[in-house]
């Protein structure tokens, strides 16, 4: 079915739930695209949500699905593959060979995350291994904590998660070499620093993956419960068929409405921003969906056709 929509919004996470909530709201007509597995698909639960911390994603999803219904919101489960057009009057490509008008565009789809080839990892992802210590670090507190830190720029990320245990050791894997300035600051926080390459990291557990050590070259093992990164992360392919302008570290370049470098086309999420977390994604989703919904009313009013 085709038809023309104020809006299309990509991606159904928290940005993309928030964002349909608040056209929803503002009586716009608005699609809502969703599909695929979340990437937050291997957490038990979502955290540091305000009225929804320790609720488990799906059910999160949930929620935020059945509080579009009031406001005639659409849901479709498929993905957008392609958008042509200009703004005001975009052609949207569904997955399902579908194609829709829309008058403006607001990507939600989030990053890729893209699993470090080393052994053990991809099956310890989400169970033990974790990216941000708001979100997970609490129910691991005061256990052996590892940090994986890929690029100099990240040895202070090894030293902040002191704030949740006293046993933390940051692990290089021999990728770069740590100053003395760095290394200073990291023996003052009591921070371990292993620089041996890692051969693999050990599971344990029958029930739940969870992590017992790091094994190192030569066969030495650290022991270690937790262990956190960054790992490298690419943007959906639908942000390049858009040619959206990137920033330095890779994110979709945004300005304070989350307008992206097209215009019509506004984003909001993870793959605007190193700050990601479900609270901070939705707060951007609205930012997105209010600010697509003046420009769009104030053209109706201006004799914009609609």
């Amino acid at each position: 079915m085709g038809g023309m929509y104020d809006v299309v919004i990509a991606g159904g996470g928290p940005a993309g739930l928030s964002a349909a909530l608040y056209r929803g709201r503002g009586r716009t007509r608005a699609l809502l695209c969703d599909t695929g597995p979340a990437r937050n698909a291997a957490a038990t639960h979502v955290h540091g949500f305000l009225t929804r911390d320790g609720t488990p994603p799906a059910e999160m999803r949930r929620i935020g699905r059945d509080q579009l219904a009031p406001y005639g919101v659409e849901v479709r489960e498929v993905p957008v593959e392609d958008v042509g057009g200009q703004a005001g009057d975009f052609t949207v490509r569904l997955g399902d060979g579908a194609e829709v008008q829309a008058r403006g565009l607001i990507l939600c789809t989030g990053m890729i995350d893209e699993p470090m080839e080393l052994r053990g990892y991809r099956e310890l992802w989400g169970h033990a291994i974790f990216q941000c210590p708001y979100c997970h670090g609490w129910e691991v507190q005061d256990r052996a904590w590892g940090c994986l830190v890929t690029k100099p720029e990240l040895v202070d990320f090894a030293i902040l998660l002191r704030a949740w245990s006293r046993q933390v050791t940051m692990f290089t894997d021999g990728r770069f070499p740590v100053a003395d300035e760095a290394r200073s600051r990291l023996v003052a926080a009591g921070v371990v620093l292993e620089e041996r390459r890692i051969a693999a990291l050990v599971p344990g557990g029958t029930i739940e993956p969870r992590l017992e050590a790091v094994e190192l070259e030569g066969g030495v093992r650290a022991p270690c419960d937790v262990l956190f990164t960054k790992p490298a992360q690419r943007q959906p392919a639908l942000v390049a068929r858009l040619g959206l302008e990137l920033d330095e570290h890779g994110f979709v370049r945004v300005d304070e409405q989350r307008r992206t470098s097209r215009p019509g086309v506004y984003a909001a999420g993870d793959l605007t921003t190193m700050m990601q977390g479900a609270i901070i994604a939705a707060a951007a989703g609205c930012v997105a969906a209010t600010a697509l919904n003046h420009q769009l009313t104030l053209e109706l009013a201006t004799g914009g056709a609609r």
